[in-house]
């Protein structure tokens, strides 16, 4: 049997790590040709990921799946550069380089006829890597963590700019509406991602998506029941091949876990779940960067102590503005929050800081999610067929909540255009007591038109996956193309 290699190379943070990793472990169980090794890079603010990194390294997930830990490069996140994100990637560029030639290397001076490299498998964000595979004459592929929706948008907005000089930072602040093909409704510009309105970024990703035409593909995590409309109208006079493989989801803890271990916190979650009625909480979670202001956790506190549900609520200290670090937990909540609100909800709420999420949305106890709208987070909650209510922050993530609520029907809307750049001035508006209650009050209706929806789509999200699914059909095309 001729077996062949390929090297994954994910965007630092575990979203996007855990994610490739789940796809390089689809990949060598649905198909033994394939051997895999992925590239991790570092981030000097984030002590988890880099512990995270180090106990996959040391983890044998599978004899099939290699890992290739490369050191940490200080100088790599530089605060003034324009495009922080950019300039990283360009930064790691050599250091890639020079681990390809290594592997090229061994598997040519090995005596033991190791697997032929055929070629690499990039993060979206990594893009600039397939210079690097140019160089080796390797093909390269794109792993495109968010959903077709946005991988459209991104190509129109490239389309628009090139062919007709359309500057999309002139949409900030505009009531404009898009009317994007792929879309069934027109675009409120202010639920356009972050990325397309600041001047010193858009030109580097709208170089991902001239980079995107040059792979011979995009592996996309997401599955057609979900975003059908998009791509019935996306593929149409494409010619790079694009497959929706999702919901790919890292649903069970393994022994490459082990840095992130938080077994009594876990426990504790969980008993507290089980002493809840079927579907009767709403759970709060924002994602890693997720955190706001103490004005607007007092709102946040308001809304759930006067809505009357049971909550969860992972709570997170907000970051020194200006600065790139990971939100972290409160000492003592009683401090920030409305005077004696934990005392008041103490018999039908609970404060935590880290979330186990998946765990969380799989307890029959959760009815509800408030959530950022991050893309592994909407597909965990589908998965698991929990309603959502969308509060977006940074990132594409309001492109998402304007899927879910207004495209597909699938979640109720708390704030679709809040908008928090972690390295902007610009002024965050408040969200207010009211605004959130009535999104909680309308997220826990019972019997609602969403919820039937959502667990419908949740159906679907497993079907795709089963043999002859979409999402697995699709995977053996990718297969096919990989060894064409």
């Amino acid at each position: 049997m001729k077996r062949s290699e390929l090297v994954f190379i994910p965007s630092p943070g575990i979203g996007h790590v855990t994610s490739t990793v789940e796809l390089a472990r689809l990949l060598v169980n649905r198909d033994e040709r394939f051997v895999v090794t992925i590239i991790l890079m570092k981030l000097p603010f984030d002590e988890k990921f880099t512990s995270y990194c180090k106990s996959l390294t040391e983890s044998t997930i599978s004899n099939n799946i290699k890992f290739l830990d490369l050191p940490l490069l200080e100088q790599a996140l530089d605060m003034k550069a324009k495009d922080i994100l950019a300039f990283y990637m360009e930064t790691y560029k050599p250091l890639v380089k020079e681990a390809l030639a290594q592997l090229i290397e061994s598997s040519t001076s090995s005596p033991d006829k190791p697997p032929r490299l055929i070629g690499l498998l990039v993060d979206m964000f990594c893009v600039t890597m397939v210079d690097v595979g140019n160089d080796f004459g390797l093909r390269s592929y794109v792993f495109f963590t968010s959903g077709v929706g946005y991988l459209s948008l991104l190509f129109s907005m490239q389309t628009m700019k090139d062919e007709q000089n359309v500057d999309s930072t002139q949409f900030k602040d505009s009531d404009t509406e898009l009317v994007i093909s792929s879309f069934a409704k027109p675009i409120p510009a202010r639920v356009l991602p972050s990325m397309f309105l600041n001047k010193d970024v858009v030109p580097g990703f709208l170089n991902f998506a001239r980079k995107y035409k040059q792979t011979k593909g995009i592996v996309v995590n997401t599955f057609l029941e979900l975003e059908s409309h998009v791509m019935s109208s996306f593929f149409d006079g494409l010619s790079l091949p694009v497959y929706p493989v999702g919901p790919i989801l890292k649903l069970q803890r393994d022994e490459g876990d082990k840095g992130l271990d938080r077994a009594r916190e876990k426990e504790e979650i969980k008993k507290w779940l089980d002493d809840q009625p079927p579907s009767s909480v709403v759970f709060l979670c924002f994602g890693s960067m997720g955190s706001f202001d103490e004005d607007q956790l007092k709102e946040i506190s308001k809304a759930l102590e006067h809505s009357g549900h049971r909550f969860l609520w992972s709570l997170r200290r907000a970051p020194p503005k200006g600065t790139i670090v990971f939100p972290s937990g409160y000492d003592n909540p009683q401090e920030i929050l409305t005077d004696g609100f934990l005392d008041r909800t103490s018999m039908v709420g609970k404060i935590i800081g880290w979330a186990p999420q998946t765990d969380i949305l799989a307890h029959p106890a959760v009815g509800g999610f408030v959530s950022h709208c991050g893309w592994n987070s909407i597909l965990e909650s589908l998965w698991f067929g929990v309603p959502i209510a969308a509060w977006p922050i940074d990132g594409e993530q309001q492109l998402n909540a304007f899927q879910m609520v207004v495209e597909l029907g699938l979640g109720v809307e708390i704030k679709l255009d809040y908008r928090k750049d972690f390295l902007s001035d610009d002024e965050v508006k408040m969200v207010t007591a009211e605004e959130i209650e009535r999104g909680i009050n309308s997220l826990m209706q019972s019997n609602s038109e969403i919820k039937r929806k959502v667990r419908e789509m949740s159906e679907k999200s497993k079907k795709a996956l089963m043999e002859s699914g979409s999402s697995h059909n699709s995977f053996g095309h990718f297969i096919d193309n990989l060894m064409s």
